[in-house]
């Protein structure tokens, strides 16, 4: 199966090399599309060196910072369009490590339409995170799949490879969180469209290099939008059990 491993970049400059280099490592058949969003620190001109003496490394530029979801939907019709089988979400910043991406794969060859790499199932870890990171992500996930009714336990994580049928099922056009809070989106979307969804245990590490991208912001916008999608099912579901106790009456 072709796989197409997408990330996104803004001002990683630091880290993207090592990242490249131990993915061609960890997966050598793979292809890697960087989505740089006109970094000024020269992470778009390095991603176009790397893919002029490498012909499975590609690049698209984006003209602003627009966003983590909209350049992954942006990498999504890139790959989709160019006829691979699984298109993966990869961090630029080695808190996904390269070398557990086969077992990711292997779910998604095994009958997964999504494959997520868990921090939080048996097996599963973080390195180099202070309690209150852990509690805000073991928070949020819990938060989310209450509110939306769904069993990942990891609903936040950002380590995933999704069967391509899976992502010619969505209407990319109706997404609308550009955040963090995109995963928990994609998550829900694929339950509600009966999708197999996968965890499979990985261990993230915490960036050495450059500087992270999570502000209260994002996670601001995360909660208010799951709030919203929780609300919205929870008062959909409650119109079709009065419809249909209309009927038996």
């Amino acid at each position: 199966m072709r796989v197409l491993t997408i990330i996104p970049t803004y001002n990683e400059i630091e880290s993207l090399p090592r990242t490249v280099a131990r993915l061609r490592t960890a997966v050598p058949d793979a292809d890697i599309l960087v989505v740089d969003d006109s970094s000024p620190d020269g992470t778009g001109e390095w991603a176009e060196k790397a893919s002029a003496s490498d012909p499975r490394i590609h690049v698209l530029h984006r003209s602003g910072k627009e966003g983590l979801g909209a350049a992954y939907i942006a990498g999504f019709r890139y790959g989709l369009a160019e006829g691979y089988d699984i298109l993966v979400e990869h961090d630029a910043d080695g808190s996904h490590q390269p070398e557990q991406l086969p077992a990711l794969l292997e779910a998604v060859e095994s009958g997964a339409d999504l494959a997520i790499g868990s921090r939080w199932v048996a097996g599963g870890s973080v390195v180099n995170w202070p309690l209150h990171r852990k509690l805000i992500s073991l928070g949020g996930s819990f938060y989310s799949r209450t509110m939306l009714g769904l069993s990942v336990k990891d609903i936040t994580a950002g380590y995933r490879a999704y069967r391509r049928t899976a992502l010619e099922a969505l209407d990319f056009d109706s997404i609308e969180s550009v955040g963090y809070g995109f995963q928990v989106d994609m998550t829900f979307r694929m339950h509600k469209l009966g999708m197999k969804i996968v965890e499979v245990p990985i261990t993230f590490v915490e960036r050495e290099l450059g500087t992270s991208k999570m502000s209260g912001n994002i996670v601001r916008e995360a909660m208010l939008n799951v709030t919203r999608w929780g609300v919205s099912e929870r008062l959909g579901q409650a119109r079709s059990a009065v419809a249909k106790l209309s009927k038996k009456k």
